[in-house]
C-alpha cells in the first residue's frame, strides 16, 4: 500500500468523522464532559490531510506517486500541528506511528503490525498518567490482534486489528467507572475504530458494519459556588530540545490532568493541559521553548444564560475554543498599525481586546491594536500581548473580557521602569468604542485615559441574548430559547420572542434618556433583528441618532450602548 492509497485512506477517514462526529461527541464524558471529542477528531484529521494533499512534481511535470512514508509524515506532520483536544494528539501519534513504520517500505502486513505497535508505544510515551479503558486500551488490543493475526496479507491484518478494536470498544464501557456510570463507550476510541475501519475499507473495498452508539441521559455537571475555572490549554513548540519533553510533561502534570506531550517526527511537539492555571500551562513551555498556535478553551461555563449554545448532546456543558493570539503576531500587528502608520513606533498605543471579525475592525479602524478573544481571556495571554506592544504608554481597552481583580493584576505585572499601562474601565466592546472615540494621543497619558474612561463610564450598555438553558434570573425564571435582556451583567428582561425582548429592552434603557444608540450585530443575530430595532427607536424615541454595526462577535446577539 503506497502513499496514494494513505492519503486515500486521509479523506475516507474526515468523511467517515463527519458522519460520525454527533455520536462521537454525545458520548463524551472523559475526561471531561465537553462533547467535543468528534469535533475535535475531525479537525485534526482535516489539517492532517490538508498537510498531505499535494504531492511532488516529477521531472515530467506529472505528479510523482508519493512514497508510504512521505504521505504518513505529512499527515502526522498536519495532524499534529492542527490537533484539537487530547484526542486529536493522540490520533497525531497513531498517524505518526504509520510514518516510523514505513520509512524503508510500503504499508504492508509486516509495517502495519509495526506501526500499530509503536503507535501504542509513541502514545503512552507522550503522556503524564495513562488510563486504561480508554482509547490506549483499544490501540493496544488491535496492535495485539494484528500481530497475532495468522493469515498472510494486509487484508487479513487490518481487518483482525479492527475487529479487535471494535471488540476492545465495548469493554471500555465496563473498565473506566465514569464510562460506566453514564453508559457509553470511550468517544476517543470509537473514533479511533472509525479510523482503522477507514483502512479496512481501502485495503479490502469493504467497509465494515458497527454498532451505532447512543448514550444514555447523562446529568449535566453543575459548577459548585466557590469553584475554580478549569481550562483546556493547547499550543505548539517548534525547535524543542526532545530531552526536555520530560520535564515539559512533569511540570503541567504538577498543574493539572490529561496532561500530553507529543512530537509530530520533525522537531515539532503539541501540548495540552487541563488545569485552573492557564498562564502557567504556557509559561511552562517558556521553560523549554517558544509556545505559540495557543489555544485556550474554558472547560466549565458556570451560567446558563452566558451564551448561545446551552448543555451540548450526552449533556456536557457549553464550550468554546477561543484562539488566543500568539504574542508574537501581537507585537507584528501593533509595529504594522501603528508604526507603519506614523513613521516611527508611537509612545502611546491602545490595546483593545475584541471579538468577532467585525468588532475588531471597528477598533482597528479607530487605531488601536486589537486583541482577539471570545467571551473569556486568560489573563496570562492579555498581559503578553501588553509586554509585546512597541509602546511607552499603553492604555488597554479590556471591554469586560476579564474580571476588575484580574485586570489589577495585570496591569501590576505589565508595568515596568520603560512603560506605564492604563486599564480603562470598559465593560462592553459598546463603552470600548466609545472611548476609543475621544482618544487623542496630542493630550498626555493621564488626561487621555481620563477622557476615554469618562467616555466609557457615560454610556450605558446592555445586551441581547437567547437563553442557553433554563436558569433562575433577577426577573424569573427563563427557558431555553427564550429572548433575555441584560442591562450591564444582569437580566432585566425575558421574553419568548426575541424581538420584543429586544424592544422592551431599549425601552428601560432609554427611559432614562440618551442621544445616540450604537448597535453591535453578533454572528447568531437573526436576520432583520437590528433594522427591525433600529426601526423601533425612531419611532418610540424620535430624534434619537441610530448607528448598526456588524460586530461578529458571539453569545450577544445585539450589544447595545446608549451615550
Amino acid at each position: 500500500m503506497g502513499g496514494t492509497e494513505l492519503l486515500a485512506w486521509g479523506h475516507l477517514c474526515v468523511a467517515a468523522l463527519e458522519q460520525r462526529r454527533a455520536e462521537i461527541d454525545a458520548l463524551n464524558v472523559f475526561p471531561v464532559p465537553d462533547s467535543d471529542t468528534g469535533t475535535n477528531l475531525l479537525a485534526t484529521m482535516r489539517a492532517a490531510v490538508a498537510e498531505a494533499r499535494l504531492p511532488a512534481a516529477g521531472a515530467d511535470g506529472e505528479p510523482d506517486r508519493p512514497s508510504a512514508h512521505a504521505v504518513a509524515a505529512a499527515l502526522a506532520r498536519g495532524a499534529t500541528a492542527g490537533a484539537r483536544g487530547n484526542s486529536g494528539i493522540i490520533v497525531s501519534q497513531v498517524l505518526r506511528g504509520i510514518a516510523d513504520a514505513t520509512v524503508d517500505a510500503a504499508l504492508t502486513e509486516l509495517t502495519y503490525r509495526t506501526a500499530l505497535a509503536r503507535a501504542a508505544a509513541l502514545v503512552r510515551g507522550s503522556l503524564s498518567d495513562p488510563v486504561e479503558g480508554t482509547i490506549l486500551t483499544v490501540l493496544d488490543r488491535a496492535g495485539a490482534a494484528a500481530h497475532r493475526c495468522a493469515e498472510p496479507g494486509l487484508a487479513a491484518v487490518v481487518r483482525a486489528g479492527a475487529d479487535a478494536a471494535a471488540r476492545a470498544l465495548e469493554d471500555t464501557r465496563d473498565q473506566l467507572a465514569v464510562l460506566r456510570d453514564a453508559g457509553v463507550v470511550d468517544a476517543g476510541a470509537r473514533g479511533l475504530l472509525v479510523l482503522l475501519d477507514g483502512l479496512v475499507t481501502v485495503v479490502t473495498g469493504e467497509t465494515p458494519v458497527r454498532a451505532q452508539y447512543r448514550p444514555a441521559d447523562i446529568p449535566t455537571p453543575a459548577a459548585r459556588p466557590g469553584s475554580a475555572r478549569r481550562y483546556e490549554v493547547m499550543y505548539r513548540i517548534d525547535g524543542g530540545r526532545a530531552d526536555l519533553a520530560a520535564e515539559l510533561r512533569s511540570r503541567l502534570a504538577a498543574l493539572g490532568d490529561s496532561v500530553v506531550v507529543a512530537a509530530d517526527g520533525a522537531g515539532g511537539w503539541s501540548v495540552h493541559v487541563h488545569c485552573a492555571d492557564a498562564g502557567a500551562a504556557v509559561e511552562a513551555g517558556l521553560a523549554v521553548g517558544r509556545p505559540h498556535a495557543i489555544r485556550i478553551e474554558h472547560l466549565t461555563e458556570d451560567s446558563a444564560i452566558a451564551g448561545d449554545g446551552g448543555p451540548h448532546p450526552g449533556g456536557a456543558v457549553v464550550t468554546e475554543v477561543r484562539e488566543a493570539a500568539d504574542s508574537r503576531q501581537v507585537h507584528d500587528r501593533a509595529v504594522r498599525q501603528i508604526s507603519g502608520r506614523l513613521g516611527e513606533p508611537a509612545d502611546r498605543g491602545v490595546l483593545a481586546v475584541a471579538s468577532g471579525a467585525g468588532a475588531a475592525a471597528l477598533f482597528e479602524a479607530g487605531g488601536a491594536v486589537v486583541l482577539n478573544a471570545g467571551r473569556t481571556l486568560e489573563s496570562a495571554v492579555l498581559l503578553a500581548a501588553i509586554r509585546q506592544l512597541p509602546h511607552r504608554e499603553v492604555l488597554v481597552l479590556p471591554n469586560g473580557a476579564l474580571p476588575a481583580h484580574e485586570l489589577v493584576a495585570v496591569g501590576a505585572a505589565a508595568r515596568d521602569a520603560r512603560r506605564d499601562v492604563l486599564l480603562l474601565p470598559s465593560a462592553s466592546m459598546v463603552q470600548g468604542l466609545a472611548a476609543l472615540a475621544v482618544h487623542d494621543r496630542a493630550r498626555i497619558a493621564v488626561d487621555d485615559a481620563f477622557t476615554m474612561s469618562e467616555a466609557a463610564a457615560s454610556t450605558r450598555w446592555g445586551a441581547l441574548r437567547r437563553a442557553g438553558g433554563r436558569a433562575l434570573t433577577m426577573v424569573g425564571t427563563c427557558a431555553p430559547g427564550d429572548g433575555l435582556g441584560l442591562v450591564g451583567h444582569d437580566v432585566v428582561v425575558i421574553d419568548r420572542d426575541t424581538r420584543a425582548a429586544g424592544e422592551t429592552l431599549l425601552n428601560r434603557m432609554l427611559g432614562l434618556g440618551g442621544e445616540l444608540v450604537t448597535l453591535l450585530v453578533g454572528a447568531a443575530a437573526p436576520d432583520g433583528l437590528a433594522d427591525d430595532l433600529a426601526r423601533h427607536i425612531g419611532d418610540e424615541f424620535p430624534g434619537v441618532e441610530v448607528t448598526v454595526y456588524a460586530g461578529g462577535q458571539q453569545g450577544d446577539l445585539i450589544q447595545i450602548g446608549v451615550e
